[in-house]
């Protein structure tokens, strides 16, 4: 209700610093920077807001600092815990419970070493542990001979629909506008500023965000076939032994086996059930179009669950479907269009980039006020997937 009455209604006759298209977790997020630098800007939302179309809902995302996707991410993870923290005393939600986090499987496999990688170069604070020192601490979790878990305290979960409507509210506290229920069909670069084609008007703006997840190839062509979109499937188990996984007893997990195609990662209860899902499963397809869970589905992901936590191998409770926009390196999209400094693109997040909408908000808010960033983006830059006029 306060989201509804604070919208405001934006017309050609004035142009706005920025026009930000997607008000998810990023763009939520790039709003709320944008309008604490007293930019005039708004946000296009085509659907309602904290909406579960695309990859910032659930309940819950995993946070953490001892990073196994590259130990490059440590600097900007230990500057968004700050700004969740931030967000989290200004709006007077609760966004953040550590947990603390644990990751588990072969020394090998990705998922430690990764962990293990980040941690030493960054200082990190983290503990090995063998199969008998998980035991003692956490007896709900069945590691195998040959299998070590790192343990990091820092890690928790995020509650990402509490997350985006806090940057929702503050940055229309801020002066920024927003519309929901509208679809930007379109843009151009006209003169010095860019239009945006909806199906009631068009917006002029100076700059433009396409924060849009699953839907950036739509409105960056030149990206359609090289950011793919992954569906993949949530699901909550009632425990069978709630005691036992509750977030006072049990932290975030993510394990590796060779049996399993992909990862398993995981939360505790907090009151709909254990979460726990696969971080991938190979179904790419349109983000319009949705597909009922399978038995198969449920089946696997069980199976998993009971060798690793049989505890929370109880009644399934629900799912959900969640849409990984993928880059060909899982690495993100964040920089200028190849054609024009005038479109910033902020994308491609690959399953892993809720806990930094903070941090890309603020670059995205650099790059809009004073073309450039302190912070090295080069590994995000959009210009190493498409060459320039490929738009």
């Amino acid at each position: 209700l306060y989201l509804a009455s604070a919208q405001s209604v934006a017309t050609k006759h004035a142009p706005y610093d920025a026009i930000v298209i997607g008000l998810g977790g990023i763009g939520s997020a790039v709003l709320a920077q944008c309008a604490a630098r007293g930019l005039r800007v708004l946000g296009l939302e085509r659907f309602s807001p904290a909406h579960a179309r695309g990859a910032s809902h659930g309940g819950s995302r995993i946070i953490r600092q001892a990073y196994f996707e590259g130990a490059a991410y440590v600097p900007l993870l230990r500057r968004t815990y700050a700004l969740w923290k931030a967000l989290e005393e200004r709006s007077g939600r609760t966004l953040f419970t550590r947990t603390g986090g644990l990751f588990a499987g072969t020394p090998d496999r990705a998922v430690v070493a990764g962990t293990l990688e980040s941690a030493r170069v960054h200082g990190l604070d983290h503990e090995v542990l063998e199969p008998e020192a998980l035991r003692r601490r956490y007896p709900q979790f069945r590691l195998r001979r040959g299998e070590i878990a790192v343990f990091e305290a820092a890690a928790g979960v995020l509650f990402p629909e509490r997350c985006v409507l806090a940057h929702l509210e503050v940055a229309l506290d801020d002066g920024a506008a927003a519309r929901f229920g509208t679809r930007a069909s379109g843009w151009d670069v006209v003169g010095d500023g860019v239009v945006v084609r909806t199906a009631e008007d068009e917006l002029h703006a100076r700059r433009l965000v396409v924060a849009a997840g699953p839907w950036l190839g739509a409105l960056i062509p030149a990206f359609e076939r090289i950011v793919r979109v992954e569906r993949n499937v949530q699901f909550w188990f009632a425990p069978a032994a709630s005691d036992d996984v509750g977030p006072a007893r049990l932290p975030i997990f993510a394990v590796e086996r060779s049996e399993w195609e992909f990862m398993l990662y995981g939360f505790p209860d907090f009151g709909d059930g254990v979460k726990c899902a696969f971080h991938h499963s190979g179904n790419f397809q349109d983000p319009e179009l949705e597909h009922t869970v399978t038995e198969s589905e449920v089946d696997s992901v069980r199976l998993a669950l009971r060798s690793w936590l049989p505890s929370a191998n109880g009644t399934l409770r629900g799912t959900a479907a969640c849409m990984y926009a993928l880059t060909p390196d899982d690495h993100f999209i964040i920089g200028p269009h190849a054609d024009s400094d005038h479109v910033i693109l902020a994308g491609g997040f690959s399953g892993h980039g809720f806990k930094f909408c903070p941090i890309v908000g603020e670059i995205v808010a650099d790059l809009l006020t004073q073309g450039g960033t302190s912070w090295d983006i080069a590994m995000f830059s959009p210009q190493r997937f498409v060459a320039s006029n490929a738009r």
